[in-house]
């Protein structure tokens, strides 16, 4: 009687789901038998006279295309493992396969793993059916042919380096032997419990003071294409298929390290860097091929970083908080038969494995008797440990095996790696009787009870930690996407969860100072649910995620910060916000993470004080400066955190247009104030002082006008006291007047413009001074009067009316006051006036034509037309009606009409315009980078806008703009255009 009938007993014999191809499938048997030998041929037309292995035949070829070819192709073997039971005949077909490839060509060592592969899966697939070895002996015969293939691909390789003699090889009757080459087996493979068809996880080292190179290149170079030779041995197909498929990607940070690694460099990555995952996956690591000895050694060196003697708390934490983001739902009645991933999905072995590791890493490192690799073993040495209980591990236990039975079944189909059961139907009642069971039914309530099983027990583990799944799988360890990860991101918003879900890994893996440190990277973890759920939330979570990595990728250190928003969950709204809708604002962030401490100070939300107050507020951290490198950054410290408050007051809709404007004006007075007399000092230190009032700074544009955006520049003009050219400074380096003026301007705008650690103040723009580019940097206020009656254009005049001093000792501040009114006040030729500022404004046309009515300042109707109109009714009417001048222009339209210079309609139109534009305008320059596209805009920055526009939606936003446009262009044509000479 066969051997293998023997040994069937009590199991469930598969069932042919196709009965008529088995019924093919058998007479090809027959037919292939007769082409043997008489003995093998008679052994195998006996085999279907035997009832057990006639029905074990049957059910293999009738649901199995892969073991059907097989057990044709290979009938003399398969023929061999029913005779002689499946141990004797893979026993003999290793023994023939041996275990040193040097010397062997390299087609003939192919083509030997790849038939010793056929017959080790075919023998232990029947051994599987028959129901005549368990788990352990099915695993450890495929863990351990693959160690033999690996030790005969290493050995072959390390000979053919030694004959090209690009090693010496201390044994090269053992070649593996004090190689320096190590290969550490990972997964299932290390812990001897390899699927049926599965990969070989491996991590490819050498030691370089082993190595004994005596090529030209680098020992690097030589081990990487060594291990992509393995690779190329094992994993390509041929006309015998192939032996195993290799990933490498458990090595340390596999997107950014070769295929080999250097053992120091190794040692290096998992002391400093490594991952509590990578932990859990170095319980089941093995030295598997090559240098034997040496991957021991690194193993040992390794066992204080996987087995903490004491109970690291924040690790267990973090061990808790990648358990919580699995999707774990206890006693859940959704668990599906048809589709479900055993591997991957609820109550699968990733679940049973996982509960065992994390145990394992909290008490392993006190208790040497739970290192054990083999999920089983571990199990239950938890159990005589007392850590989980005796039923918990028999439960678990008993539905690992189930499970592995299914995963191995499925990969034997086709022999393919997949843990996916087959969708309700005709396929899935075909693998239930490929199973053993009569139909769906009997398999689907079997799989279900053992699933629940482990479902419940799973659930419960951590049970008092809160959930940190949210709405779905949030997993972010190993090397891949998990799937169902990758389906909650999607489900989130995010377009591409792949590529979010490496980048998330990338953090993991240390690529980013910030996530270099395990605490950071703890933190980061218990964080990453609500993180992920906030920037969905935005509106555009792909750019939100973009900027938050960039983000992350500019921080120093992440502890800080990760802490700070543990503490402080709001900052991450605010945060997640900023990123996905303020890229100005963002890029700030990014470079100053430290910003959010202001936004935990008290009255954050606020508008910022006036500027006596912010006089005070600068005065008080100046006064402490040691030196004038402080006060540079001091200052600047300052004004960011109060420009950042500005900015999202803006973004959140807190602040007023026009409470923006002087806000930020204010800042602007107050920080040129405060760093003044310190530039002075210092540079009165080398060159003394001038007598006089010393040097005034008149602010012309925005800065003028108060009416600044988060972006505006600073137009300016130095202007002092006029002296001969006799006159010196009193310092050890003396300057004359003018020499020495200029020098101190051009100091200044190096203390407004230098990049120091903290950024700089403002870019300066000093094209309004007399002559412009041409001009001196300084003016004496006598030469710039002299300009401005003798040779300065109208245009020159209308900038003018926004002219403001901020920096000036009072006596001189009122000089120069009184001396601009006199220029703006003098008669003017209303015809020439016109034409004049028609022309200016009609050149401007010409070469900044709008792209699009969002260019709100160049738009006919525009923020250009608004100013225009006033500063010519102010320039106009400056003689009889001098109380209608000023800087503002919303201000200054207010003066015209109540002095009679303007219609009340009009001037009302022309201030919503001007509102309207200033609006928009400093919004969008927060919020976008460049031009605005409505059409591409995402919704929340579309109503957003509507919002700064006062309209009721975007579409009454678009309306109200091309009205306003209109309205704001037919009162410039008419006050301006229509007073001008004709063309």
């Amino acid at each position: 009687m066969p051997e293998i009938a023997l040994r069937i007993g009590q199991a469930r014999l598969p069932r042919p789901g196709e009965p008529d191809r088995a019924q093919r499938m058998l007479a090809r048997w027959l037919e292939r038998a007769a082409d043997e030998p008489e003995d093998i041929a008679s052994a195998a037309q006996a085999l279907l006279e035997q009832p057990l292995p006639n029905r074990l035949l049957t059910g293999l070829f009738g649901s199995s295309p892969f073991l059907g070819n097989l057990l044709v192709e290979e009938l003399a073997f398969a023929t061999k493992v029913f005779w002689e039971g499946p141990g004797p005949a893979i026993a003999r077909a290793l023994s023939e396969l041996g275990t040193n490839g040097v010397g062997l060509e390299e087609a003939a060592l192919m083509r030997a793993l790849r038939l010793a592969r056929r017959r080790v899966a075919l023998g232990v697939a029947i051994a599987d059916m028959a129901g005549d070895w368990d788990l352990a002996r099915l695993t450890g015969t495929l863990s351990s042919f693959a160690e033999q293939a690996l030790r005969l691909a290493v050995s072959h390789l390390l000979g053919a380096a030694h004959q090209r003699e690009e090693l010496i090889l201390p044994h090269l009757e053992d070649p593996e032997r004090a190689s320096g080459y190590i290969l550490i087996a990972m997964g299932k493979l290390g812990a001897g419990e390899l699927n049926y068809s599965s990969d070989i996880d491996l991590i490819a080292l050498y030691d370089p003071d082993r190595v004994r190179y005596s090529g030209r290149r680098s020992v690097q170079d030589c081990f990487v294409r060594m291990t992509q030779g393995l690779v190329r041995l094992l994993q390509d197909r041929t006309v015998d298929g192939y032996a195993f498929r290799v990933d490498l990607r458990l090595r340390p940070d596999p997107a950014s390290t070769p295929a080999a690694l250097s053992l120091p460099a190794a040692e290096a990555y998992y002391e400093s860097m490594g991952q509590n995952w990578e932990r859990a996956a170095m319980i089941k690591a093995r030295p598997i091929a090559g240098d034997i000895e040496a991957g021991g050694a690194f193993l040992s060196h390794l066992k204080p970083y996987v087995w903490r003697r004491h109970l690291d708390f924040a690790a267990i934490r973090d061990i808790h908080s990648i358990k919580r983001q699995i999707h774990a739902h206890k006693g859940h009645k959704a668990i599906a038969v048809g589709g479900h991933n055993i591997k991957l999905g609820r109550g699968g072995i990733r679940e049973i494995e996982f509960f065992a590791q994390t145990q394992q890493l909290i008490w392993g490192g006190r208790m040497p008797d739970l290192r054990l690799p083999d999920t089983c073993g571990a199990l239950a040495a938890l159990a005589r440990a007392e850590r989980i209980g005796e039923n918990a591990a028999r439960t678990l236990i008993e539905a690992y095996r189930f499970l592995r039975q299914v995963e191995h079944r499925l990969q034997m189909i086709d022999d393919s790696q997949t843990q996916t059961l087959p969708s309700e139907g005709p396929a899935l009642e075909m693998f239930a009787r490929f199973m053993g069971f009569e139909d769906t039914a009997g398999f689907g309530a079997e799989l279900v009870a053992r699933l629940r099983s482990v479902e419940k027990i799973y659930a419960e583990l951590f049970e008092e930690q809160p959930d940190l799944s949210g709405p779905g799988n949030l997993v972010f360890t190993g090397t891949e996407a998990d799937p169902e990860t990758v389906k909650t991101l999607e489900r989130m918003g995010f377009s591409d969860g792949v590529t979010v879900s490496a980048s998330i890994r990338g953090w993991h893996h240390g690529r980013y100072r910030a996530t270099r440190s395990t605490r950071a990277r703890e933190l980061l973890t218990e964080l990453m649910p609500q993180l992920l759920q906030t920037l969905a939330r935005t509106g555009h979570p792909d750019e939100a995620f973009a900027r938050f990595d960039a983000f992350l990728a500019n921080l120093p250190a992440g502890v800080p910060l990760f802490s700070m928003i543990g503490a402080n969950p709001e900052l991450l709204d605010l945060i997640a916000e900023i990123l996905g809708g303020a890229p100005r604002l963002a890029r700030q962030l990014s470079r100053k993470p430290q910003l959010l401490d202001a936004v935990l100070t008290p009255g954050f939300g606020q508008t910022p004080p006036r500027a006596p107050g912010l006089a005070d507020e600068l005065g008080g951290l100046l006064g402490d400066a040691e030196d004038y490198q402080e006060v540079l950054d001091l200052s600047r410290r300052w004004l960011n955190d109060r420009t950042f408050q500005i900015g999202v007051g803006l973004l959140r809709h807190l602040v007023d247009v026009d409470a923006v404007g002087r806000a930020l004006s204010d800042i602007a007075d107050v920080a040129l104030n405060g760093i003044h007399p310190f530039v002075a000092r210092a540079f009165a230190e080398q060159h003394g002082t001038l007598p006089g009032p010393g040097l005034a700074v008149l602010a012309l544009g925005k800065l003028g006008g108060r009416e600044m955006t988060v972006t505006s520049d600073l137009d300016l003009i130095f202007l002092y006291e006029g002296a001969g050219p006799a006159v010196v400074s009193s310092g050890p380096k003396p300057l004359s007047a003018a020499h020495y003026q200029a020098r101190l301007s051009q100091r200044l705008i190096n203390a407004y413009t230098a990049q120091t650690e903290e950024g700089l103040l403002y870019e300066v723009d000093m094209r309004l001074r007399p002559s412009g580019n041409a001009g001196p940097i300084a003016v004496s206020l006598e030469g710039f009067l002299r300009y401005q009656e003798n040779e300065a254009w109208t245009w020159e005049h209308m900038a003018l009316t926004r002219a403001r001093v901020i920096v000036a000792e009072p006596e001189f501040r009122s000089r120069i006051e009184v001396a601009i009114r006199r220029i703006l006040t003098r008669p003017r030729e209303p015809t020439k006036l016109a034409g004049d500022v028609a022309a200016m404004r009609r050149r401007m046309q010409a070469h900044n034509k709008p792209v699009s009515i969002w260019d709100v300042k160049q738009i006919p109707g525009g923020l250009i037309d608004v100013e225009f109109v006033a500063q010519y009714l102010m320039l106009l009417h400056g003689a009889r009606h001098p109380g209608a001048l000023h800087a503002n222009t919303g201000k200054a339209l207010k003066a015209l009409t109540r002095h009679g210079l303007i219609g009340p309609e009009d001037a009302a139109t022309l201030m919503q315009a001007g509102r309207l534009w200033r609006g928009l305008q400093g919004y969008l320059r927060l919020a976008t980078d460049g031009g605005f596209d409505e059409a591409r805009a995402p919704e929340p920055l579309r109503l957003s806008l509507a919002r700064v526009g006062e309209a009721v939606d975007f579409a009454a936003l678009m309306q109200k703009m091309d009205d306003t446009a209109r309205q704001a262009r037919a009162i410039y044509e008419r006050i301006v255009e229509a007073a001008a000479p004709a063309q």
